[in-house]
């Protein structure tokens, strides 16, 4: 089992007073060394935490790989060309979220995101997308020619211990079985955190976990490299 920790809210900070400093990019090779496999960051249309600045220098830096979350715009893609992550993973968006609110509707969108996808691909970039535990939309995934998906672990990650969130989690379960079998890596993330992650963390067929502001938050108290070593210790 993986980790890959999003820094972007090291970005926030930073952002909140416009100052040059927390460094997202230290942030990330902290990380890495505290046993992040991976480093995923988001820059969205309104740049409010992630900028191309700080893409270039998680590309130059950092020894593990790189996810880049993002729209599916031509903008965004000529950026994924430019930087050339090891994954692109596809979201949606709205200036007015706070975050990712859900997963991408793939079934209404086939048409569209196929050719985005192929022209990621053929630029060697590995392609992901966020989706909700939707067995419908997981099959989608797979005829568009995706190489993974990371399912959405919100509706879960928002419930109290119970009926319902172990209906959720019966959910995810049964889209990362899905997704396995359908021949998709399988990543999991949102919202999870030290408390909720082992339940998730025991479904063998999820490989990596992608979880960001849990961490920054506890590395306020313990520091980076203890708040991620802490988690990679609960999903391993």
């Amino acid at each position: 089992m993986k980790l890959a920790v999003n820094v972007d809210h090291i970005a926030t900070i930073r952002e909140a007073r416009g100052s040059i400093e927390p460094e997202p990019v230290l942030a990330a090779l902290l990380a890495e060394q505290a046993g992040a496999e991976g480093i995923v960051c988001h820059i969205r249309g309104d740049r409010r935490h992630i900028k191309e600045r700080d893409l270039r220098l998680f590309r130059d830096e950092i020894k593990t790989k790189l996810n880049i979350e993002m729209a599916a715009t031509e903008e965004m893609k000529n950026i994924a060309l430019d930087i050339k992550p090891d994954i692109v993973s596809l979201v949606p968006e709205r200036e007015e979220e706070l975050t990712t609110e859900g997963g991408l509707d793939v079934i209404s969108n086939e048409n569209n995101l196929n050719p985005h996808i192929q022209d990621l691909k053929k630029a060697g970039i590995k392609v992901s997308i966020f989706v909700d535990p939707d067995l419908k939309q997981i099959e989608a995934c797979h005829r568009i020619g995706v190489n993974l998906i990371e399912i959405n672990t919100g509706k879960y990650a928002e419930l109290k211990p119970g009926e319902a969130q172990q209906k959720a989690l019966d959910e995810i379960r049964k889209a990362a079985e899905s997704g396995h079998k359908l021949g998709l890596e399988v990543h999991a993330g949102h919202g999870l955190d030290y408390n909720n992650v082992r339940p998730v963390a025991a479904i063998p067929e999820i490989k990596e976990f992608s979880i960001g502001f849990s961490i920054v938050a506890r590395s306020a108290f313990v520091g980076i490299e203890k708040a991620v070593k802490e988690m990679v210790a609960l999903i391993e």
